[in-house]
């Protein structure tokens, strides 16, 4: 009997109803399917796939039950939007106020649920470009059920896509595109090629039809019609250029490699000679001079005040570098989309490395120049905008030059600097041996200081202009600069805690004044934060002379704030609350990547904008035949500083010294390792609440504390004290730095000598 029923199911299945072959193509794609996922999952060539979607064929048993299951699945998620009817419009009727907007009058607009409301401006109120002139209408964005006829498109200017573009559901966390209508579709697209059709995955699950043909062409389209970009992050700020990522299908439907030839990627660019290049010069475009490379930038002169440019993005040429972006290079486009679309809301629209978007987000906030007040004759000039940088870049001081800077070229050839003539703050990489008390404690307990750069940014006090030379000077710790000072004298074993004095054991303290944890042995440069933590310990100091900057700022502050509320407000979106109790955030840290892979890679991102963005500060020549002495390309920006990224590891490594120091003496432990913001401990325990003083669910005041805000820390990993003792036994090094490898206990020579 059941091989009857299964005969009449097979049957009934035979004849399963399918949606029109357009709804078919519109449930997958709703869904981030691809064609190819499509066909591997039903066993079948992916020219199948695109012949059932066409139209062209239909699916016959067995495939034909599989295939209809999939899209009775998909149609429950994602159920065809109901058409609004269009107004009426008989004819010969008296022309009214539509009749200018011929629109509105030929296709039906999305329904509410669907499209966000866009307001229409008033006469003479209305959003304007930056020309003046009022933006051009969207880019065709119509969902409608497939059996509905394709709405006609008016002919003229305010046609603005041959073809109409699909609008699916949003992924969840997906972020909403904004209410400026020159960017209703939001700060960027993924465009993808499939079946002959190019498509614009945007932010919020709009799709939008490309009707480019050619790459220059695309570039028209982006900035005519796509409405993409985003607003400026500050008043006298520029709007964010659109940002095109490219899959590689995008790339061999317009001409480019998939994959850039050794050659090429060393060069960073393609040839000068290459067709698409050639093809872009012939439209009149132009190329910065990084070239057409993995972050290429497409502009025409400005006209005026309105910009003409067009950011594209590579994957396929490592655009996205694995160490921050992870896997998304190979996320198909909706996804892809979606993890770029939260990085561009929370942080800026990337436009290029992390380190680069981390340094243009500060130009971002502090834009250079700005607007006068109007002259006599009513006109307004560019001035320099308060608390920037400026539009001009400024020389450092000699000892805050690094080697082959133009500054020093007079020195002679191989000569190494001293601590007197050269500023060196660096991060921490310090260890020492166990004591014999901590060799008879089980574990030893990695806590890792989150955001650690952007909390030492955050309300400091660094130098806008150039530095201006004192002899003799008296510190001041309201003063940025460097000063020359010897710190030899601060004894860590007797330091000043608040008020009080205390004792410590300064054989197991690193001093706070050197990377290497090493006491000062005479004179050295140190930036401001260093000086002032020396008084701050009850010692007092005597310059011998300083280059300070008298014209100072908080120039990071807004930075901070930005990327701060980027990251607590993404890992809230994975379960990480700011507001958890110690217990609470440690449960809630772990496995917290797996909840959400792509919203962790914008985590892990958005960190390496920080510390890119302070690395930047102090770019080092790269190659093209540079030679000591002689200026790089980096020197030309006002945003090369290295007095202010000095100042933000000054106040960084100074800032963990200070709850070492509370922590030693509230508890009488003391770090075994160290390495930049990650410090080891000895537990009888394996978790960071069996060595930190949390009494009543309250930390030590000023001491280290668990959570998710930058400056707090979270556990990084434990390992055995008999597994630290071996592996330093393995290697003969007593002081090997244990903190480099807590996290995952696997040492290699290779990781020992980074």
């Amino acid at each position: 009997m059941s091989e009857l029923f299964d005969a009449v199911d097979a049957l009934v299945a035979s004849r399963a109803s399918l949606p029109p072959p357009a709804e078919r193509r519109r449930l997958r794609k709703a869904h981030g399917l691809t064609v190819e996922e499509v066909a591997a999952a039903l066993k079948v060539r992916r020219a199948t796939v695109s012949g059932w979607e066409s139209g062209k064929t239909e699916p016959r048993p067995p495939e034909r039950d599989a295939y209809a299951r999939l899209l009775n699945k998909l149609a429950e998620l994602y159920p065809a939007p109901v058409p609004t009817p269009a107004p009426a419009s008989a004819a010969g009727a008296a022309p009214g106020p539509q009749a200018a907007a011929p629109e509105t009058s030929t296709r039906p607009p999305a329904p509410a649920e669907t499209r966000p409301e866009i307001p229409a401006p008033a006469s003479g109120t209305g959003p304007t470009t930056a020309s003046g002139h009022t933006p051009p209408p969207p880019a065709a964005t119509i969902a409608a059920p497939a059996a509905a006829p394709r709405p006609a498109h008016a002919a003229g200017p305010s046609s603005t896509s041959r073809r109409p573009g699909m609008k699916k559901a949003a992924p969840a966390n997906t972020p909403a595109r904004g209410t400026d209508p020159r960017f209703a579709n939001g700060p960027l697209a993924v465009v993808d090629a499939e079946d002959g059709q190019v498509l614009a995955y945007c932010v919020g699950g709009l799709v939008l039809d490309v009707p480019a043909k050619s790459l220059p062409s695309l570039v028209d389209w982006a900035l005519k019609e796509a409405r993409l970009g985003q607003p400026r992050l500050a008043g006298p700020g520029k709007d964010a250029d659109p940002l095109l990522v490219l899959t590689e299908a995008a790339c061999e439907r317009y001409g480019l490699p998939v994959t850039l030839t050794q050659e090429e990627h060393l060069a960073g660019r393609l040839p000068e000679n290459h067709k698409v290049v050639k093809q872009l010069a012939r439209a009149e475009w132009k190329l910065t001079r990084r070239g057409f490379g993995p972050w290429a930038r497409i502009y025409r002169p400005a006209q005026g005040s309105e910009r003409t440019c067009v950011q594209l993005c590579i994957p396929s040429w490592h655009a996205l570098d694995a160490r921050h972006w992870g896997d998304a290079a190979q996320l198909p486009p909706a996804e892809l989309v979606r993890l770029l679309g939260t990085y561009a809301e929370r942080v800026m629209t990337p436009c290029g490395s992390t380190a680069v978007t981390g340094l243009e987000l500060m130009t971002a906030l502090h834009p250079p120049t700005r607007a006068s007040e109007p002259d006599e004759s009513g006109r307004r000039h560019s001035v320099r905008n308060p608390g920037s940088l400026g539009k001009d870049p400024v020389d450092p001081a000699p000892c805050e030059a690094p080697d082959g800077h133009p500054l020093l070229k007079d020195l002679p050839r191989f000569h190494r600097r001293t601590p007197a003539e050269v500023l060196v703050e660096e991060a921490y990489d310090w260890a020492r041996p166990l004591t014999d008390d901590e060799c008879m404690r089980r574990f030893l307990v990695g806590i890792d200081v989150n955001m650690a750069f952007a909390a030492g940014a955050n309300g400091l006090v660094v130098g806008l202009g150039a530095p201006t030379h004192v002899e003799r000077p008296v510190f001041d710790a309201k003063l940025p600069g460097s000063w020359l000072v010897d710190l030899s004298h601060v004894d860590l074993s007797r330091v000043r805690v608040g008020r009080e004095w205390v004792e410590l054991d300064a054989d197991l303290l690193p001093s706070p004044f050197t990377p290497s944890g090493e006491r000062p042995t005479g004179p050295a440069w140190y930036a401001t934060p260093t000086v002032a933590y020396a008084v701050e310990l009850g010692y007092d100091v005597a310059p011998i002379e300083a280059y300070v900057r008298y014209e100072s700022g908080r120039y990071l502050d807004a930075w901070y704030n930005r990327l701060r509320d980027a990251y607590v407000r993404t890992m809230a979106d994975l379960g990480v609350s700011a507001d958890a109790s110690p217990q609470e955030f440690l449960a809630a840290m772990d496995g917290y990547r797996e909840r959400d892979p792509q919203l962790a890679i914008v985590v892990s991102a958005i960190k390496a904008t920080v510390k890119g963005g302070i690395g930047k500060l102090r770019e080092r020549p790269r190659g093209g035949g540079w030679k000591p002495g002689q200026p790089w390309p980096a020197l030309a920006r006002p945003t090369w500083r290295p007095d202010i990224r000095a100042a933000v590891i000054s106040r960084t490594r100074t800032n963990m010294h200070r709850k070492i120091v509370k922590h030693a003496a509230f508890t009488g432990q003391y770090p075994v390792a160290i390495l930049s913001d990650c410090a080891v401990y000895a537990a009888d325990g394996p978790s960071p609440l069996d060595f930190l003083p949390y009494r009543d669910g309250k930390p030590l005041p000023g001491g280290w504390r668990l959570g998710v805000s930058p400056g707090m820390v979270k556990h990084e990993g434990t390992q055995t004290v008999l597994w630290g003792e071996g592996v330093r036994e393995q290697f003969q090094a007593p002081e090997l730095n244990l903190a480099r490898y807590i996290k995952t206990g696997e040492v290699t020579t290779e990781d020992d000598g980074e």
